[in-house]
C-alpha cells in the first residue's frame, strides 16, 4: 500500500483466489479505460447478420410480387438474409403448382444476386425458402 501511494497509483488485486493473492501497481482508471476502448474496437469488428422476412400469397397481383421482389433485392443488397414464405389459405393448398411457380420466378427473377441457403421447402400450409446475399 506504502508502495502504490508513493508512485500516486491504485493497488489492484488481479489474482484474489491464488495463495498468496496476487496484487499489482497501477493506474485502474487508465486500465479500465483501455478495457473499455479494446471491447469497442471488438464489437466495430463484428458483424451481425439478421434475418428479414417477407411473406407472398399465392393470388399475389403482378404489381404486387414486383414491389415483393424489389424488397427482397434492397434487403440482400443491404446484407441481411431473407426468408420467404408463401402462405396458403383454406382450399388454396390443392393449388400447390401455382404457388411453386412463383417462386420459381422469384428466383429467376433475382438471378445471380442471391446465394440459396435454405431450398423451397413445403411445410404445412406454407412454403418457405431462406436466400442469403451472393
Amino acid at each position: 500500500m506504502d508502495y502504490a501511494n508513493k508512485a500516486d497509483l491504485d493497488l489492484v488485486e488481479v489474482a484474489p483466489d491464488a495463495n498468496p493473492p496476487v496484487c499489482r501497481i497501477m493506474d485502474y482508471g487508465k486500465y479500465k479505460y483501455k478495457l473499455e476502448i479494446s471491447e469497442k474496437e471488438r464489437k466495430k469488428k463484428q458483424t451481425q447478420i439478421t434475418v428479414k422476412e417477407v411473406k407472398i400469397r399465392p393470388k399475389i397481383d403482378k404489381n404486387d410480387f414486383l414491389i415483393k421482389e424489389k424488397q427482397i433485392e434492397k434487403f440482400l443488397k443491404s446484407g441481411n438474409k431473407v426468408k420467404v414464405s408463401m402462405v396458403f389459405k383454406g382450399r388454396e393448398v390443392i393449388h400447390r403448382s401455382i404457388g411453386e411457380n412463383l417462386i420459381k420466378k422469384l428466383l429467376e427473377d433475382l438471378d445471380g444476386k442471391y446465394n440459396l441457403e435454405q431450398p423451397p421447402k413445403f411445410e404445412g400450409y406454407s412454403i418457405f425458402l431462406v436466400l442469403s446475399p451472393a
